[in-house]
């Protein structure tokens, strides 16, 4: 383990502030196909980023060289970015944009990951392929895991120090049917959509059996089922695929760095305005988001910004009218709006911009059995399969894995291939009821940034009703 406090002593440097992040990461992968080990790796990854603030400017280096001279190596090529990029720069930063704050994090764990052995993993593994093979037509079954342990610890010249430690752990388990020509596929409420801070508890045996069976019960049904409707009606969606929703409809489109146009290039722009803080009815008066890094078990739970800023929760959407978007306080002096504690990096190899991290949808009072009852007709959709959704994060196309026809207040036939289609701020004005009940899901591959970063994000959601939907079958 490197030594911080040794490290920023020996470093000389004439930098109005230096800050060092060491970051230390073991990601564990287990999978098992069709009753077979399939994948048993360990990637190990370590290294530090070098930041300084020069003539206003931010400059950033980082390296896997954590020797005394590799280390001043990448100061040196901090300081010199930060230099060349003074000369060009559209704002003027200060020790403001990096506060100096002490503090520690640890995700919450009941059972420590290394009391499983890889034997005891993969032997349950095993076991829920073999639960998933209830007819000749399941054609394919996997059971996947991916176990991170990420060690981040920073300080700086001005006296932040900050140590968090996160244990996280990212399931699937998938099934395939196969018959007459047709295909298709049900997961565990989306691929890789169980993503938690959690500990070994999460390899619970008999919970992982149950759903397996259900997986493939599903992907069997979904064989004989009738096509989704080509119309306009009631739809209600499930928290696993109001983690999508959500995610693309709300949080992107709310980060500072696409309203200020430094993502166009890749990731896209927004058709949010500054101007549109305090005044844009953004859905209906039910809707009420939140960036919430305080979750216990979400993925995405943090107590501080990789800018150093405590993370607290904060309402960007209240009521429907939005208020306060996602930006760290970079972008927040830049734009001059308040933000959020997102500014962050996927590792110690990249520097920190604005990214989501827990946002989610506050509950309401229904139930899904109320919404269902007051539905005529309409379409219950279940786990994401599909996304499409323009760069300025307005018009949006998604597919869901599994569906239920609504008729007169009772869920009744199967649905296969259901999709729907919507206009962002219309859609979440349709918004006609919310459960008090939530679950939380999350994604491990969030990509954006130049150089690209995959970062983790946590979505903590009700069931919701939105009026009146565009739906159909592919």
């Amino acid at each position: 383990m490197l030594d911080l406090n040794r490290t920023m002593k020996n470093l000389k440097s004439e930098v109005d502030w230096l800050n060092l992040r060491f970051v230390t990461e073991k990601t564990t992968y287990r999978s098992v196909r069709d009753d077979k080990p399939d994948t048993n790796n360990i990637n190990f990854d370590q290294g530090i980023m070098i930041e300084v603030i020069v003539n206003g400017h931010f400059g950033f280096s980082g390296t896997s060289d954590l020797s005394d001279s590799g280390i001043k190596r990448a100061l040196q090529k901090a300081v010199a970015v930060a230099k060349a990029g003074s000369k060009h720069k559209v704002h003027d930063f200060s020790l403001a944009q990096r506060p100096a704050s002490q503090g520690s994090y640890r995700s919450p764990v009941v059972k420590p990951l290394d009391s499983f052995s890889a034997k005891e993993i993969m032997d349950i593994f095993t076991a829920a392929t073999s639960a998933m093979k209830l007819s000749d037509h399941i054609v394919s079954r996997s059971a996947t895991a991916m176990i991170v342990e990420t060690q981040v610890h920073s300080m700086s010249s001005s006296g932040a120090d900050i140590a968090q430690n996160f244990s996280i752990v990212s399931t699937d388990y998938s099934a395939t049917a196969l018959k007459n020509g047709e295909t298709q596929t049900r997961t565990d409420s989306g691929g890789l959509a169980r993503c938690l801070q959690i500990g070994a508890e999460v390899f619970n045996r008999e919970s992982i059996l149950a759903r397996c069976t259900r997986v493939a019960e599903e992907a069997l049904e979904l064989l004989d089922a009738e096509n989704c409707p080509n119309t306009s009606m009631d739809l209600i969606l499930a928290p696993d695929q109001m983690t999508l929703q959500v995610h693309e409809s709300i949080g992107h489109p709310l980060e500072y760095d696409r309203i200020l146009g430094d993502e166009r290039n890749y990731a896209g722009w927004s058709f949010v305005k500054p101007e549109d803080f305090g005044s844009l009815q953004y859905g209906s008066k039910l809707m009420n988001v939140t960036f919430d890094p305080s979750i216990s078990d979400a993925m995405a739970s943090y107590a501080f910004d990789d800018s150093g800023l405590k993370a607290e929760k904060e309402y960007l959407i209240k009521d429907g009218k939005l208020l306060r978007g996602l930006g760290g306080l970079e972008s927040q002096s830049r734009l001059g709006l308040p933000g959020v504690a997102n500014s962050r990096s996927s590792s110690w190899n990249r520097a920190p911009i604005d990214r989501m991290a827990n946002i989610n949808l506050e509950p309401g009072t229904s139930s899904l059995e109320e919404m269902i009852a007051q539905t005529e007709r309409g379409v219950f959709m279940m786990a994401n399969k599909s996304w499409s959704i323009d760069d300025y994060r307005n018009k949006f196309q998604f597919g869901c894995e599994y569906a239920k026809l609504i008729e007169n207040g009772k869920l009744t036939k199967t649905l296969k291939n259901p999709n729907y289609r919507g206009i962002t701020v219309p859609f979440w004005s349709s918004l006609k009821a919310v459960s008090a009940a939530r679950e939380t899901y999350g994604s491990p591959y969030c990509g954006k940034g130049e150089p690209n970063q995959i970062i983790r994000v946590g979505h903590t959601n009700p069931f919701c009703l939105f009026e009146n939907v565009e739906v159909f079958g592919a």
